[in-house]
């Protein structure tokens, strides 16, 4: 449906109006993270950022609030997921606080949300109906850092059916290209059947990568000393 200029702004001024209402609302304890919670989703923004550096289309997105609209409701639909991908060849528009679902053609195609006993700050079963039959998310990931259990759904267009792990082990979503397993205790992605590696990973690989260099360099400044010693012998022996 063609959106007017005219009802596109007073889409916008609603949305950002209960946008607003909404992070005030929240109480004090939303904003307080977990040391679990907050390892895995830098874990899951950091591999990410690797495969959008290979595939721009695939945006991703932290802790971002979703309001849709809801049939005979005067409130909109909203949720709030721990991180969400969206696949789309064009830059998605963010108008304020919040992804609006009627002012932009892109849609939300995979959810991540992380649980632990330490964080009751969302009602994860809740969560998972609003994607199901309200947002019909295509990918739905749910890992439990306390009881290390990795759940992968995906949307056969009436519901959500669980994935099960491949030949390697891994659930895999392959309209990315991505596979995801547990892996020292954290949720670990590879992206076209290769881990991606964390920075601390590229960091040691750079160290190990100057060290050699500066080796090499080291022995090829020895091979040269030693190559003036002997062609000054050699020139003085003439």
């Amino acid at each position: 449906m063609t959106i007017t200029e005219s009802t596109r702004g007073t889409l916008e001024r609603r949305y950002e109006r209960e946008a607003q209402e909404y992070m005030r609302s929240l109480p004090l304890e939303h904003h307080m993270e977990q040391p679990p919670h907050r390892k895995q989703r830098e874990i899951t923004l950091e591999s990410l950022a690797l495969v959008t550096a290979r595939r721009p289309e695939v945006q991703v997105f932290n802790e971002l609030l979703v309001q849709y609209p809801r049939p005979r409701q005067k409130k909109l639909g909203k949720v709030v997921p721990d991180n969400m991908v969206v696949v789309d060849p064009n830059p998605v528009p963010l108008v304020g606080l919040s992804f609006n679902i009627p002012l932009t053609t892109a849609r939300p195609f995979w959810v991540l949300e992380h649980v632990s006993k330490s964080n009751e700050r969302k009602d994860y079963i809740d969560n998972k109906r609003r994607y199901e039959r309200h947002l019909k998310v295509p990918y739905y990931l749910l890992f439990d850092t306390d009881k290390q259990v990795l759940i992968l759904w995906r949307h056969n267009g009436k519901r959500y059916v669980t994935v099960k792990p491949n030949g390697h082990g891994r659930l895999e979503i392959e309209e990315l290209d991505l596979e995801m397993a547990i892996h020292d205790g954290w949720v670990r992605f590879w992206f076209k059947g290769k881990l991606l590696p964390l920075p601390a990973d590229l960091q040691r690989e750079l160290d190990a990568v100057t060290e050699r260099n500066e080796a090499l360099e080291r022995e090829n400044a020895r091979l040269r000393k030693e190559l003036e010693k002997l062609r000054a012998k050699k020139n003085g022996a003439h």
